[in-house]
């Protein structure tokens, strides 16, 4: 049962569409929204399982009235779900922002738990995967980055980063 007044942060699959939850598939269908960081990458995920629902956009380069749209539609009464383009929100994902607006704005944030890169790529590396720390991306900007890696050389654990794919 979808609540009013609640943001759901929703899993999606990475790669293959059939790698979703029924209660992703659910949710997605009876919100009253959907916020996706691209899309025309949603709309292929919504069309396989024939979900129709409203669709916009929420990505790293939204503004911020962007942002207080969505707020305040859901402090109107309205539910939201929010999906990245392949994987779990949230996740080195701008949709953490968002996240953090609607706590502030003492909205309920439910996660419909999915996929996640990260853990799927450290279940497979034949690592330890005991402990480890997650860096996400790593900056573009050199001086960043090195600035970055130069702070972890002290660390203990095993460090797992983000990379971005290019085609």
């Amino acid at each position: 049962m979808i609540n009013k007044g609640c943001i759901y942060i929703v899993g999606t699959p990475i790669g293959n569409l059939e790698d979703i939850t029924l209660r992703a598939i659910k949710t997605l269908k009876q919100v009253d929204f959907i916020a996706a960081e691209d899309t025309r990458v949603t709309v292929k995920l919504l069309n396989y399982y024939n979900i129709k629902n409203n669709l916009i956009s929420y990505h790293e380069h939204s503004s911020l009235d962007k942002l207080q749209q969505i707020i305040n539609k859901v402090l109107d009464g309205q539910s939201c779900a929010i999906v990245s383009d392949a994987g779990m929100p949230c996740i080195s994902d701008p949709g953490e922002k968002l996240v953090k607006l609607a706590i502030k704005n003492n909205i309920n944030v439910s996660v419909v738990p999915g996929p996640c890169a990260a853990i799927a790529g450290l279940s497979i590396s034949g690592l330890d995967t005991s402990q480890f720390v997650f860096e996400g991306f790593l900056s573009v900007n050199k001086k960043n980055r090195l600035e970055k890696l130069n702070n972890l050389k002290q660390e203990k654990e095993r460090l797992y980063f983000m990379k971005h794919l290019t085609n």
